[in-house]
């Protein structure tokens, strides 16, 4: 049965499911990816580490935007830039001056970047980057690992019989009016083993325009293995693609790549980046970015002024604020309490992976309770005030309130979860639909 504390919000879904094909606009934002019935569906309002609901309810937002925010809802600084530049004018018919001043920036900031291509999400700079690497290479078939959005060229992994995309993306997912002549162009690879990347380089000799993947989402790569990924890339006259979209600037000013040590040819931003104004980019080495001066890859929104001017905001203000290394700190100390908390609860819960992005690992070799599990977790907390994932999204708006509130709701859940399953009535306080696993990644 939903709760009462929400009605208004599922009410308003029960509507959108008939006027909006799926409910929402990303698959990331439907309740059945949280505590369905339970967990709030529509904000009204967010102001720093919290956002507020239709039905008047305040929570702590540990999805963080899906990840789009990082210095906190409605910073001051970025929106009062944002307004600024909205007085001044958002899109012209002629270029705006923010688009070199950025170009300039990022170039200053991402160790791959010599040159720059902008748009207006992470699905879009994907495309764009396979786009240019396709024309600078002549060549037409991607090797991926990973997620990389929407578009026809990715979903056609799926046009094979063997549903290729399952362990990527999501399973089940049909290529519904994906061209079938687009069969064979994109090739996923697992991670973290470099002979079946091999292989595949291999088999594909001379075909291969791009390997595209990302680096790492929750846990670092294992030593050497992104070092190898290059050289065989390098070797087989592919570019290497750096999808950066998720984890964005959080682990440092040059990115996921400068944290790892290794610099691709090419990288894709997105979230995190313009902290929840739309806006993407693609940056890349001048010998292969520069042949995109001759492809059609065009729109007018890509130079819309509030997403550039919003960008390069935040990208000073995350490296005058010192957000990575404040991001780092928050996260290894909420890291440490959380598995503390378990451990005195006796909850068979971990939390893991890398410090700027916690995740949650109970301990459950059963695929149906897990689930439920995970969805009593998200349930449970949501009455509380904390609004997620079985993860913490952090950003830097997050406090010692926001510290201290959550781990007073995490012990009361773990407490719950502990004694649901030494009495095996999990049934019974579990209240929302089982979570959907829908973003089911090889990349850790």
């Amino acid at each position: 049965m939903p709760d009462s504390r929400v009605a208004r919000s599922n009410a308003l879904y029960a509507r959108a499911l008939e006027l909006i094909p799926g409910g929402t606009q990303l698959v990331s934002r439907r309740p059945t990816r949280f505590a369905n019935g339970v967990s709030p569906v529509y904000a009204v309002r967010g102001k720093g580490a919290r956002i507020w609901d239709l039905d008047g309810n305040e929570y702590i937002d540990w999805a963080t935007g899906i990840l789009a925010i990082i210095l906190g809802y409605c910073d001051p600084v970025v929106d009062e830039a944002v307004v600024e530049q909205i007085h001044r004018g958002v899109n012209f018919s002629i270029n705006s001056d923010v688009e070199v001043e950025l170009a300039e920036e990022l170039i200053r900031t991402i160790p791959c970047a010599e040159m720059v291509r902008y748009t207006k999400g992470g699905g879009d700079a994907c495309t764009v980057a396979v786009r240019i690497a396709r024309g600078a290479t002549g060549r037409d078939k991607i090797l991926f690992c990973g997620y990389h959005g929407w578009h026809d060229w990715y979903l056609a992994a799926n046009l094979g019989a063997d549903a290729a995309l399952n362990a990527h993306l999501f399973p089940g997912i049909e290529p519904i009016g994906v061209p079938k002549a687009l069969a064979g162009t994109s090739i996923p690879f697992p991670y973290d083993d470099i002979p079946a990347l091999e292989s595949l380089l291999e088999k594909h000799r001379g075909e291969v325009a791009a390997v595209m993947m990302e680096p790492f989402r929750s846990e670092l790569p294992p030593a050497g293995y992104l070092d190898e990924v290059a050289r065989l890339a390098k070797q087989a006259g592919a570019v290497l693609i750096f999808d950066e979209v998720s984890t964005g600037l959080r682990f440092g000013m040059g990115g996921a790549q400068q944290f790892a040590g290794v610099v691709p040819d090419m990288a894709v931003y997105a979230k995190s980046m313009s902290n929840g104004y739309a806006f993407g980019a693609v940056v890349g080495r001048r010998a292969v970015m520069e042949q995109a001066g001759r492809m059609f890859i065009s729109s007018t929104y890509w130079s819309d002024a509030i997403g550039l001017r919003a960008a390069l905001t935040t990208i000073r203000e995350l490296r005058r604020r010192k957000v990575a290394e404040q991001i780092a700190d928050f996260g290894r100390r909420l890291q440490s309490a959380v598995n503390s908390v378990a451990i005195e609860t006796g909850c068979p819960v971990r939390c893991a992976g890398l410090i700027q992005y916690p995740q949650l690992q109970f301990q459950c070799d059963d695929g149906a309770l897990k689930s439920q599990i995970v969805t009593l977790y998200i349930q449970e907390m949501a009455r509380r005030g904390c609004h997620g994932y079985a993860s913490f999204g952090l950003n830097a708006a997050q406090g010692e309130a926001e510290f201290e509130q959550t781990l007073a709701a995490v012990r009361e859940v773990f407490q719950l979860i502990t004694r649901a399953l030494e009495k095996k009535i999990l049934h019974e306080v579990l209240q929302a639909t089982p979570q959907q696993e829908v973003f089911r990644r090889l990349v850790n």
